[in-house]
């Protein structure tokens, strides 16, 4: 392959497709049309001497060529990104950028609308995605490019990953108001469920993969004891949408169940097991710690969850 005639317009095609496996979804990404997309794929092809990418359905899947070359260019591209950005001023209020966040529906329903109003105040024409993931996904996706903020619990990270705190959580178990269950046992909102009553009790568990053992199970067997599950759901709002209808109780983190309380008409108790207060925070890659716009976009996050 002759590096001289390598347009670098073509490897920021290569890593959009590579990210968005999609012709359609690569162009929008990187302000291209598909016809002109399609183009650089096959001037791409023809340099490399590979097919790089094979159409199975609506999905591209990369060839292993374009595997091995795929990490590299993200890389290079990070770098290349990273030199011109950091002398450059970011102007949120000229800027067309697209901004990826990851996380649960926690920080969906607790960050998303406010910080919707403030970027549109501020940058009308910036775009705001917010992706379903845990927190296992987040070492791919930040590695990959495709996500520039995760939002989670405390996690391992890798070196080249940074990490911003941003606010404390607990855990509370929340039920109807008038559960029969609790109501029977003399146990008013705001007391602690006693053990055996909170594990006889049919219980609504939070599990994206539908696994039935979570922090709070941990605590349990660590006592002896297991509790009574029933259902999983994969998001909080489901968890306390089922609580809402009655019949089981759950544990949900205190202050979406503080937010919603009211509005379901749920009533919050203190779990039997003690938990110590989490840093929720942020996680990004290193290689944006100087990127003004994503120094911007973390300086929105922070202030719409301080307030």
């Amino acid at each position: 392959m002759n590096i001289a005639s390598l347009d670098l317009n073509l490897l920021r095609v290569f890593d959009a497709l590579m990210s968005e496996r999609s012709v359609t979804r690569a162009g929008e990404r990187i302000g291209l049309s598909q016809p002109a997309v399609s183009s650089a794929l096959n001037r791409l092809r023809h340099l490399v001497g590979d097919p790089l990418f094979i159409r199975e359905g609506n999905v591209m899947v990369p060839t292993p060529r374009a595997a091995s070359l795929g990490e590299a260019v993200r890389e290079a591209m990070s770098r290349i990104d990273s030199v011109f950005s950091e002398q450059a001023v970011f102007d949120p209020a000229t800027s067309r950028r697209t901004f990826r966040l990851l996380g649960s529906d926690y920080f969906s329903t607790m960050l998303m609308p406010e910080l919707s109003v403030r970027v549109l105040g501020a940058a009308p024409g910036v775009l705001l995605q917010f992706l379903d993931g845990g927190p296992r996904a987040m070492p791919h996706v930040l590695s990959a490019g495709t996500i520039d903020l995760t939002l989670a619990p405390p996690v391992e990270i890798p070196e080249w990953a940074a990490f911003q705190y941003l606010f404390r959580s607990r855990l509370v178990a929340a039920a109807r108001r008038d559960d029969e269950g609790l109501s029977a046992a003399g146990i008013a909102a705001g007391d602690t469920i006693p053990i055996d009553i909170f594990c006889s009790l049919p219980q609504v568990v939070c599990s994206t993969d539908g696994g039935l053992s979570t922090s709070v199970d941990t605590a349990l067997n660590a006592r002896g004891r297991r509790r009574r599950v029933v259902l999983t759901m994969p998001h909080f709002h489901a968890v306390a949408l089922a609580i809402a209808q009655g019949g089981v109780i759950g544990s949900l983190p205190a202050q979406y169940a503080q937010r919603f309380a009211a509005e379901l008409g749920l009533a919050i108790y203190e779990l039997p097991v003690g938990f110590e207060e989490m840093d929720m925070g942020m996680y990004w890659h290193r290689r944006y710690d100087t990127d003004g716009a994503h120094r911007w976009l973390r300086g929105q996050v922070q202030a719409v969850l301080a307030e």
